[in-house]
């Protein structure tokens, strides 16, 4: 007889009064009688009930706290408050022994940092349990909400031989022997004895590659792993995330962003969907964990009410000048209370006049544009100058509650010329990225994209604050195990 999942066995009540065989993982044993099994399938436990006095003593002393068993039985409904169905046990075999001494996920809260350290074993508490099945929720749904639209999946490279966004944190690739490393006549390195002939690096960003692929099949997107050797140890950062990158011939600025929002209500909505369990048990988490806090810090909202708020409202959209004047004005800027005060244009907004705009000024999602262009990267489109001789590009942010930025996008500048002199601005030189210009040689059209920190949207549907509990396996300064 093949195994039944527990999921199934929970929510079909044509399960009672059938023999069932199930396997999964002890999550606790009482009183040598009832069994909590969990197989992965769902949050919910289901209970075996074993018949102790006719079951060998070796055998139920094997029946430990993250034991794998197989159990064959009935099911029946439940006698006992919490669950209402029950496996009547006719025979029970272990699969794994799990040593009670040495097993660290014993039947107690554990802290969220604790659980970090034993990563490949936290996949096995409720918490992660529910946060991976939300990740997996929400990459297919990217998958899906693109697809529905035609646009073509690309893959770009991993590792590339330009940096994206100039900043310059880039994990170097090599082959070479760091003892005995090759150099030229001036002494510099000699990567031309690299494995690629030249300087290499782990991506940043899948843009650029992708608008290649956007200037000849129309709309692109590509999702996968870039990584920044940012040397910052806070609850935001990782040195291995991903990214959602569309890109799209065609599209101007109101195109981009209307697609940006299209995207991130599709996603929410199918989570709310697919995973109510999950988003209900995440629910009941956070209200438990703000208990702690002083009123005055806690959310106004819960889990699921800000999602469906998110869903239900028309994301604002302001210009970058139009939010400056509105920060200018605040009471926080005018009592001296952010950390970084506003008191001109052109000044680099930070996550607290971000969490300003959305949380306490529009109270709902924000969609900043036309930012300073010293502020911005280079392949941004150029406006005209205005009327106060402001330089601005076609850029637009989109700014959530408790996260701040959540998608960063422009219309791309298809001007050849435009592109140049900025790249000079800014030290870029022509001849590394001679392929990218090609596109502004050969037939270039307005296009436009943006980019999606994946962890991050998991971060603002879960609930969770560290984006360490939202990835498998986070890669951090002084941090790669497992």
């Amino acid at each position: 007889m093949e195994h039944t999942r527990i999921k199934d066995i929970l929510r079909n009540e044509d399960f009672v009064g059938k023999e069932v065989i199930v396997k999964g993982w002890v999550r606790t044993f009482r009183n040598n009688q009832f069994v909590a099994i969990n197989d992965g399938s769902t949050l919910n436990n289901i209970q075996a009930v074993v018949d102790f006095e006719n079951t060998d003593e070796k055998l139920l002393k094997r029946i430990t706290t993250g034991a794998s068993i197989r159990v064959k039985g009935q099911v029946i409904e439940s006698l006992g408050k919490g669950q209402s169905v029950e496996i009547k046990v006719s025979d029970v075999s272990i699969l794994g022994d799990s040593d009670p001494e040495k097993f660290p996920l014993q039947p107690k809260k554990h802290s969220l940092e604790f659980l970090r350290e034993i990563a490949h074993l936290r996949f096995r508490t409720g918490t992660f349990n529910a946060i991976f099945k939300v990740r997996h929720a929400l990459a297919f749904a990217v998958h899906q909400f693109f697809n529905e639209r035609d646009f073509v999946y690309l893959h770009t490279p991993i590792i590339t031989g330009s940096d994206a966004e100039g900043a310059g944190e880039m994990f170097r690739v090599t082959t070479l022997d760091f003892d005995n490393t090759p150099r030229t006549e001036s002494g510099a390195v000699d990567f031309k004895e690299d494995f690629f002939g030249k300087s290499t690096n782990l991506t940043v960003s899948g843009q650029l590659e992708g608008e290649l692929g956007a200037m000849a099949l129309g709309n692109i997107y590509t999702f996968g792993p870039t990584f920044r050797a940012e040397n910052s140890n806070t609850t935001r950062h990782l040195a291995e995330f991903w990214m959602i990158e569309p890109e799209m011939a065609f599209y101007e600025l109101e195109d981009n962003m209307d697609l940006a929002e299209d995207l991130l209500k599709y996603v929410i909505k199918y989570v709310l969907e697919t995973c109510p369990d999950e988003i209900e048990f995440l629910k009941n988490r956070l209200l438990e964990e703000e208990k702690n806090k002083p009123a005055n810090e806690r959310s106004e909202m819960n889990l699921l009410e800000k999602l469906t708020f998110v869903i239900n409202n028309e994301f604002e959209r302001v210009t970058y000048t139009d939010a400056i004047e509105i920060l200018k004005r605040s009471k926080p800027n005018q009592k001296k209370q952010f950390k970084y005060s506003i008191d001109e244009w052109g000044a680099d907004l930070q996550s607290e006049h971000e969490r300003y705009l959305v949380e306490k000024h529009f109270k709902k999602p924000v969609i900043l544009t036309d930012y300073p262009a010293e502020i911005k990267s280079f392949y941004m489109k150029q406006n005209d100058i205005d009327a106060n001789g402001h330089k601005t590009v076609r850029a637009m942010d989109i700014l959530f509650p408790g996260i701040g930025e959540m998608v960063g996008g422009s219309q791309r500048e298809e001007n050849l010329d435009k592109l140049l002199a900025r790249m000079a601005e800014v030290g870029i030189e022509a001849e590394e990225i001679d392929w990218f210009l090609d596109t502004r040689r050969f037939g270039t059209a307005p296009h436009s994209g943006f980019g999606v920190g994946f962890e991050r949207l998991i971060l603002f549907v879960t609930g969770m604050t560290n984006i360490r509990d939202v990835i498998p396996f986070p890669r951090y300064p002084k941090n790669a195990e497992f």
